[in-house]
Order: structure tokens, then C-alpha cells, then sequence
């Protein structure tokens, strides 16, 4: 029992010293992104019922580090504003495959051929959803609110500041959970699966990838957090196309995505995502397995490849800076839930405060899209909600329930009634 403990924590502190200096660059940029790629300046882009905007849906989506659940709200946003079901699509489908962090670390674990193939599979899948989502839906233009650019006022060092701020708190806030939760699982398979387990037991290549897509298609997992568990289920045998499958289907399907994205832009653009990402995974995980070289996804060789690239002592720093990030992150959760808290209170001592229970809120962003949306309502004064009980509490008077639950649902939640 002892040696499965050292050998587990070995395992967790090996993947942490891997994955932890291109995670920490791949925030820092994703900082860049949200200051200077804010979501609002590019809806216009994705106007239109043709495959330009289709295109440009997915080359924005591509390097945007948002998570999972983050991507709903926000590809959400785009269709509110006048993106067709196409654009939509495109962003849903490709932008949860990849990020600038999870590419990143897929060159970490992965290597290099796999950190190229990612982001092609996520170009070539999302266009493909698409132009597919666009001859089989209707696009109805709407009118498209006016934005602004909330940072355009600040100085170069208050950006600066602002970079950081996000990149290393209110990001790593986002994604902790699951990045944890992900290198937990990935450790404890690589003590408890043997070595040898796909290549012994399972040992037909689209058995494996169909195994995986079944698995992992009702899961939420971050494109991050799915690395290290891919990487592990590699070392045990798993074909890079049935990883492949995994790397796509975990982190852009699960039961909570599909209900949102079928009540809000329809069942014809749903299934037509659904099908993309299934039919993506399984074609290219075939090709993978039956066109590409062997030797480029190679594990006993990959997973510590880069410790000649990286000197040993920058992967151990890295580790702990990450470590201690993703700490202070809980901690200042803990004192805002804390905050909440006492806010809640004060606010149910007040009359006419209403309860409503929200499915799909799994983060702080998901807290504050919700908060937002619905606090415009006439009548309503204040709104707070909490992400981890579902619960959205409502103060105000004369407002339509109707209109809270449509607000719940265009930002990409599951609105179901009061409490």
C-alpha cells in the first residue's frame, strides 16, 4: 500500500513539473487574449449565413483559452448578437478542442507532431460543423448590441496589470478544479492500470476509439485537464486515435451541453454538432492510427522529452509557482463564496426575494454571466448567484419570470423554475 502511495504522488508531482512551465506561459497569454481579444469587439465577425464567417468563428476560437462551460455563454453571446447558427457552431466546436494553454501542454506530454495535429483537427472540424449548421438552419439577422471597450481607458501598466490579474487569478480560478481533478485521475491510472492493459485486452484500434467516445462524451473535462489523463492512457497502450477521441469528445460534449445548446439554437444545429464532433474524432483517430508514423507518438520516449529542452530546476520552480497559484485561487474563492454568503443573507432579509434554480453553472464567469443578464430585467434590484448550489437569489418587484428564465437561457444555462 505504501508503494502504491510514493508511486502515486511520484506520478502527480511528475506530471505537475511537465505540464507547469508551459501551463504558467500558456496563462500569461491567455491574459493577453482577454484584454486585447475581448469577445465583444469580434461578433461582427461572425455576421452572416456563409463560410467567411464560419472561418473566422473558428480561427478566433482555435487559440482562446476559455473552458468548457465558458464556451457556451460566450459562443451563446455571439449568436444573441447576430452570429448565424453556422459561426455558432464553429466556435462551440472548435474552441473547447484547443486553447493556447492546452496546446501547450499537449507539446509538453505529447510532443510536437500532436500539438500540430490539435489545432488542425479543431480548424478542419469546426468549419466542416459550420458550413453544415448553415445549409441546414435558417439565419435570422438580429440586432446587435452596442459594445465597448472597457479596458480602451487604461495606461500600459494598468494592462499590464490586468493581464496578470487574469491570466494568474481569475483564470486559473476557472480552471483549477478541473485541472486538479485531471491530474489526480491521471496519476492514480498510471499506478493502477497496468502497462500493458490496451495492448493485452483491447487490442483493435477503433474498439479502443469507440470505447473512449462512449466514455467520455457524457464527462466535463477542460481541454487542459483531459491532457495528463491522455497522456497516462497512451503510456498504458491506448492508441494515439483513440486519445485523440478523448482529447475531442471529453472537453467539447457532456449531458449539460448538449440540453443548453438544444434549447437554445435548436435541435437541427445541435445534432449537427454533435455528429461533427463524433464523425471528427473517430475519421481522424483513424487516420492517426493507420496513416501517420508510429514513431512520433512514441510515450516512453515523449512524456519526459523535454526535460532536455527545459532544465530540470525551471520545471521544479514552475511547479510550485503553480502550485501556490492554484492555492491562492481557492483561498480567494473561499473569502468571495464567503462574501456571497453574507450577501445572500442580507439580501433574503428583504421583501420580495424570489429563488430560482439554474442548471449548467460551474464557474465564477458562469456566476457572473448569470448575475449580469438577469440583474437588466425591469423591476429587478439585485441578483446573486451561486454556482455551486445552482441557486440564483432575486430581489426587486414587478418583474416577469419569463423574462428570467429567457435570460438564463440565452446566456447558456438551464433555467428551472423557482425553489
Amino acid at each position: 500500500m505504501g508503494n502504491y502511495i510514493v508511486n502515486y504522488f511520484n506520478e502527480f508531482w511528475g506530471l505537475m513539473v511537465e505540464m507547469a512551465p508551459y501551463l504558467l506561459f500558456g496563462f500569461l497569454f491567455a491574459g493577453i487574449l482577454h484584454i486585447y481579444l475581448q469577445k465583444e469587439k469580434v461578433g461582427k465577425m461572425l455576421n452572416g449565413n456563409d463560410l467567411r464567417s464560419v472561418t473566422n468563428a473558428t480561427i478566433l476560437g482555435i487559440p482562446l483559452p476559455l473552458c468548457s462551460c465558458g464556451v457556451i455563454p460566450a459562443g451563446l453571446s455571439f449568436h444573441k448578437n447576430g452570429a448565424s447558427k453556422g459561426s455558432t457552431v464553429s466556435f462551440l466546436i472548435s474552441t473547447p478542442q484547443t486553447g493556447v494553454d492546452s496546446i501547450l501542454v499537449t507539446y509538453s506530454l505529447l510532443g510536437l507532431p500532436f500539438a500540430i495535429i490539435r489545432p488542425i483537427v479543431a480548424m478542419v472540424t469546426g468549419i466542416t460543423g459550420g458550413a453544415l449548421a448553415n445549409s441546414f438552419t435558417k439565419h435570422k439577422p438580429v440586432s446587435k448590441e452596442k459594445h465597448f471597450d472597457k479596458y480602451a481607458h487604461l495606461s500600459f501598466s494598468q494592462k499590464v496589470k490586468k493581464v496578470f490579474q487574469y491570466g494568474f487569478v481569475e483564470f486559473i480560478q476557472d480552471i483549477s478544479k478541473w485541472l486538479v481533478i485531471g491530474l489526480l485521475l491521471a496519476a492514480l491510472l498510471a499506478v493502477v492500470i497496468p502497462d500493458d492493459f490496451f495492448t493485452q485486452y483491447i487490442q483493435y484500434p477503433w474498439l479502443n476509439m469507440l470505447l473512449v467516445l462512449v466514455a467520455s462524451m457524457p464527462l466535463y473535462i477542460c481541454a487542459t485537464g483531459s491532457v495528463p489523463i491522455a497522456a497516462v492512457l497512451m503510456m498504458k497502450g491506448l492508441s494515439p486515435g483513440a486519445a485523440l477521441v478523448f482529447l475531442m469528445a471529453g472537453p467539447a460534449t457532456n449531458i449539460a451541453t448538449m440540453t443548453v445548446l438544444w434549447k437554445s439554437i435548436g435541435k437541427k444545429a445541435t445534432l449537427v454538432y454533435l455528429a461533427t464532433i463524433v464523425a471528427g474524432a473517430l475519421v481522424f483517430g483513424y487516420i492517426i492510427d493507420t496513416f501517420l508514423p508510429g514513431s512520433w507518438f512514441v510515450m516512453a520516449e515523449q512524456v519526459h522529452a523535454h526535460n532536455h529542452v527545459l532544465p530540470g530546476w525551471l520545471g521544479i520552480v514552475s511547479a510550485i509557482v503553480l502550485s501556490a497559484l492554484i492555492v491562492n485561487g481557492y483561498v480567494l474563492n473561499w473569502i468571495k463564496a464567503k462574501k456571497d454568503k453574507e450577501q445572500k443573507v442580507k439580501l433574503e432579509e428583504k421583501m420580495g426575494v424570489e429563488k430560482f434554480k439554474v442548471e449548467g453553472m460551474t464557474c465564477k464567469n458562469c456566476k457572473a454571466h448569470v448575475e449580469r443578464d438577469v440583474v437588466k430585467i425591469d423591476g429587478i434590484d439585485e441578483v446573486i448567484a451561486d454556482f455551486n448550489t445552482g441557486e440564483v437569489s432575486v430581489s426587486g418587484e414587478n418583474y416577469d419570470v419569463e423574462k428570467v428564465k429567457q435570460a438564463v437561457e440565452e446566456a447558456g444555462y438551464e433555467f428551472e423554475g423557482k425553489l
